[in-house]
Formats: C-alpha cells, sequence, structure tokens
C-alpha cells in the first residue's frame, strides 16, 4: 500500500471509532523521517486506546507491520509508527499543548471528516 494510501486508511479508522479533529498532514519534501503524519484527537482515556488498538488490528490484518509504538502508558499522546505513516493519537488538551500542526505549518494538510455526519 502507497503511503498516501496507508494515511487516509488510517484516517478513515480513526473515524471508526469516534477520533475528532483528524487531520492528514503531507510531510513528503519537507523532512526525511516519514512522509506522512495523521494526528487524531480523543475525548478520553479508553478512547485513545481503543482508536490505537483498532488501527494495530486492522492493519495487521493486511499485514502490514507497525515498526514501533508508544505511549500507550500514559495514554495522553500514543504513537504508532508505519515507517512512512506516523500515527499521533493526542487527548484534546495535550494536542493543543504540541500543537504539531503549528510546527508543519508550511505542509500540506487535510481535514478527513465523517461523510456520513455531513
Amino acid at each position: 500500500m502507497e503511503p498516501h494510501e496507508l494515511a487516509y486508511k488510517i484516517a478513515q479508522l480513526g473515524l471508526e471509532k469516534k477520533g475528532k479533529q483528524i487531520v492528514v498532514i503531507d510531510l513528503r519534501g519537507l523532512t526525511s523521517v516519514t512522509d506522512f503524519f495523521v494526528i487524531i484527537s480523543a475525548d478520553s482515556d479508553p478512547q485513545i486506546k481503543a482508536i490505537a488498538d483498532h488501527i494495530i488490528k486492522k492493519l495487521r490484518d493486511e499485514k502490514i507491520r507497525l515498526y514501533h509504538k508508544e505511549g500507550f502508558q500514559s495514554l495522553r499522546w500514543i504513537l504508532l509508527d508505519y515507517v512512512d505513516v506516523v500515527v499521533h493519537l493526542f487527548r484534546n488538551e495535550t494536542r493543543e499543548y504540541y500543537g504539531l500542526e503549528r510546527l508543519w505549518g508550511d505542509a500540506k494538510m487535510e481535514f478527513v471528516v465523517d461523510e456520513q455526519k455531513k
């Protein structure tokens, strides 16, 4: 699966578990660390863990390997590293504090919304 497709698949998986303020940030040409960030907010510890577990399981079922994960102890900021796509799952207040969107303000960003709720 191409990195662009993977990023949007992860965004959709986040929507399935009621993730909020989902944004895909295209970092190609800006950094060699990864191609995309997917940022997802959650209202509670159980929700952030449920979203992370859902993404990991669904991608594992498709044989997409998770390279690294962290943040499951505190559940404030979970990072899922799929090499070309890095997922940041935040509690709302933690996302606001770190402001990744501001740090990468020159990158192309696209918010992903639930089309059925429009």
